[in-house]
């Protein structure tokens, strides 16, 4: 009898830790839900932000690497104060330099001479 009881209380304290964990549930997919429907909401602020900032990173980065003549990785320290997701690369041999935003916005800067960095043509 002594082990059927021990059974008894082990199912019940997993029935509520059941509850907990599906109530722990919801609340993640509330949250996401959430965030989502921001994202949603503020979806041309947020690709207007994201789009400048990488078209800056990628014009300063461009005119460090090809008018300074200086190296990519000195360049990276140029970016500015919360520019951290802003990941640049460089091609030589078209002189250019972009700048990308994770998953929303990529920009590209090439040295043209006489002009000096250029961006790209932006398209609608």
């Amino acid at each position: 009898m002594v082990k059927s009881s021990a059974k008894t209380v082990s199912r019940s304290g997993g029935a509520v830790g059941q509850r907990k964990r599906s109530r722990w549930l919801w609340v993640l997919v509330l949250i996401a839900l959430t965030i989502a429907a921001a994202a949603f909401f503020y979806r041309a602020p947020i690709a207007g932000y994201t789009g400048a900032g990488a078209a800056y990173s990628a014009r300063v980065a461009c005119s460090c690497r090809f008018i300074g003549n200086r190296d990519l990785d000195d360049c990276k320290k140029d970016k500015l104060a919360g520019m951290e997701l802003v990941t640049i690369s460089e091609n030589v041999e078209a002189k250019s330099v972009t700048a990308r935003f994770p998953l929303i916005a990529s920009e590209t800067a090439t040295y043209r001479k006489g002009y000096g960095c250029v961006l790209e043509q932006w398209r609608d």
